[in-house]
């Protein structure tokens, strides 16, 4: 018997209708439980509910009364779904934020979901263009914002295998904002510089050579510097 994973269950609960309370028939909250127990004390019996936070919904309205008058307790009752079965329980909540901390933030899920897919993009293009050799995507890859942080890391890194000494310039006019891509970026210049014996005049900033004394291209005296 196959068993889904947590991840897998929440996919397909996204993928899905949302559902409403059957009581206000409002759109009920996605919500993942709490460790502690419920009902029974055998758990919850889903990773992932369904919750009416509408605090005009008649059964949490009429909720306060009826526990106040048989139970004693000030408190009242929440429409809950189970996402895979569809089935309508109540849950008892002690304040009208009750529970409110394990909403789960749907747009949040969808952007983190888009994200994921842009890196296993990018990294499929990345490694294709590592067995081709081929500089000019990856070099586009690393100055383009849009780009994840983790792809662009990943292209300075492949720049520093293979890329050319051209890819110096470019990489040396842009200020990255972001303190590991910058050091992925500074890493990639270096390893460049050492495969070609070279370096960058102190004065004018063109590549030169690594023994070189005077510049080619300004004339200063490098030596030692």
């Amino acid at each position: 018997m196959a068993f889904e994973t947590k991840e897998q269950v929440l996919e397909k609960i996204l993928q899905s209708p949302k559902i409403k309370c059957k009581y206000c028939q409002q759109e009920m909250s996605l919500w993942e439980p709490p460790l502690i127990s419920f009902g029974d004390g055998l758990g919850w019996g889903s990773p992932y509910l369904y919750v009416c936070y509408n605090d005009e919904c008649s059964v949490y309205q009429s909720g306060w009364e009826n526990l106040k008058e048989n139970y004693a307790h000030h408190a009242s009752y929440r429409c809950i779904c189970y996402p895979e079965s569809g089935t309508y329980e109540l849950m008892p909540v002690f304040s009208p934020q009750g529970g409110q901390g394990q909403i789960i933030d749907e747009e949040a899920l969808a952007a983190e979901e888009a994200l994921k897919e842009n890196i296993k993009r990018g990294f499929s293009v990345l490694t294709d263009c590592y067995t081709r050799k081929d500089m000019m995507p990856v070099m586009q890859m690393l100055m383009d914002p849009t780009e994840p942080a983790r792809v662009r890391i990943k292209a300075a890194e492949m720049i520093g295998d293979f890329g050319e000494a051209e890819a110096v310039e470019p990489i040396r006019n842009v200020k990255f904002g972001n303190d590991l891509l910058q050091k992925a970026a500074d890493g990639a210049v270096k390893k460049i510089h050492e495969r070609f014996f070279t370096r960058e005049c102190p004065f004018c900033a063109e590549i030169i050579k690594k023994r070189a004394k005077i510049c080619k291209h300004c004339g200063q005296d490098v030596a030692g510097k």
